[in-house]
């Protein structure tokens, strides 16, 4: 019987009971994907008593059926190409380049708006936790993954509550490590393995994001944090 989660909170818990070997490591850090895994990777974080942040990854979707997928980009460059629906397009057009470049247009924006000021937490040489709510296909994850190695992670550690076979396989291919609680054999939407699946919205990302800066802020004044 497959394990279903009451909301992303209690997924986010769960998961970092599988990921305690990165407890307090001063090297290690976790990242969200905005916006569904980021109350995920704040339970992740807490529990591991390790930094939180975004790492912002968008959708290429076909111009005519935004839900399928020409690939991603990432935050720091990254871009996953599906060559399957890519053949798809009209030869010849900038279909993929246009929706390439709006997308970077709303990925600049969000990282703004989550992150104001503030510059990204830097992967070099460290232990990166991505953390999402599940994994479909797993096109947005692999195009996360990459921007970490790209930007010199020293490992890549991909946890989530639940995914798709072919998703778990797909990354497990590109990341050092994938931590995943549920492989449902029949599985068809993320949502369906939680009981509250509720949109998270940006006001609830910002939020959580600066709750663990200021515990963490907390933490460094007290001498415990790592």
């Amino acid at each position: 019987m497959w394990r279903i989660f009451a909301d992303r909170e209690e997924a986010g818990r769960a998961l970092a009971e599988r990921l305690g070997a990165w407890r307090a490591r001063p090297d290690a850090l976790v990242l969200g994907l905005p916006r569904g895994g980021v109350p995920v990777a704040f339970e992740v974080a807490r529990s591991l008593g390790l930094p939180l942040d975004v790492l912002v990854v968008r959708k290429l979707g076909l111009p005519w059926q935004p839900e399928l997928a020409m690939g991603a980009i990432a935050s720091g460059g990254a871009l996953v190409v599906n060559d399957e629906v890519l053949r798809y397009l009209p030869r010849g057009g900038d279909a993929f380049e246009s929706v390439r470049a709006s997308e970077q247009r709303e990925l600049e924006r969000r990282e703004r708006q989550f992150r104001g000021d503030r510059p990204p937490l830097d992967p070099r040489g460290r232990v990166v936790i991505l953390v999402d709510d599940g994994l479909a296909t797993g096109a947005t994850m692999e195009a996360a993954v990459r921007s970490m190695q790209s930007l010199g992670a020293n490992r890549v550690v991909v946890a989530v509550p639940v995914a798709s076979a072919e998703a778990r396989d797909r990354i497990a291919a590109v990341a050092d490590e994938v931590v995943c609680l549920e492989t449902p054999a029949m599985f068809s939407a993320v949502g369906q393995w939680y009981r509250n699946f509720d949109q998270t919205a940006d006001a609830e990302v910002t939020a959580l994001l600066d709750l663990a800066r200021q515990a963490r802020a907390a933490g460094a004044d007290d001498g415990d944090t790592p």
